[in-house]
């Protein structure tokens, strides 16, 4: 699927950190912000983390919720937030069929070697369960301040 401003986003339940299931029914009459990454752990993906985390206050401020979703299992999750001190949750789809849903799992290509994995993508979803914006490829220095001004710019 490609994601499109405007459609409602696609639905989804994964289990997710402190035993909970998320879906986005769950969201309903809030905004949300679902950031999609590849691996816990790496230097990239850990760099985002931890800026969402720093920023976590600001989001809530702005009525908004933040999730991170990765193809890794909930135990790998949950050494990754221990380790780096994250308090937002992040939901483990290792059925990658959100992933597929949303249109990230996608084929990548790393010296020469094609494989399949996440494109860093970060999706804004309004109250209404709509996207509003959509942020592919993403390079993680200040697109977690981009994302926040986002989400304050859209109406409660």
């Amino acid at each position: 699927m490609t994601l499109t401003i405007g459609s409602q986003a696609p639905a989804f339940t994964l289990p997710a950190t402190d035993g909970q299931e998320i879906s986005l029914d769950k969201f309903r009459g809030r905004k949300l912000v679902l950031y999609f990454y590849p691996k816990d752990d790496t230097s990239g993906c850990t760099r985002e983390a931890q800026d969402f985390q720093a920023l976590r206050q600001d989001f809530a401020a702005a009525g908004t919720e933040v999730i991170g979703v990765s193809p890794d299992s909930l135990k790998s999750h949950d050494r990754f937030r221990a380790k780096h001190g994250l308090e937002f949750t992040l939901a483990s789809d290792e059925a990658k069929s959100m992933l597929e849903a949303y249109g990230v799992w996608v084929e990548k290509s790393m010296y020469g070697r094609k494989y399949m994995g996440v494109e860093r993508t970060t999706v804004l979803i309004d109250q209404d369960g709509r996207i509003v914006r959509f942020w592919t490829k993403v390079k993680v220095p200040g697109h977690v301040e981009e994302v926040l001004e986002a989400a304050k710019a859209l109406h409660p």
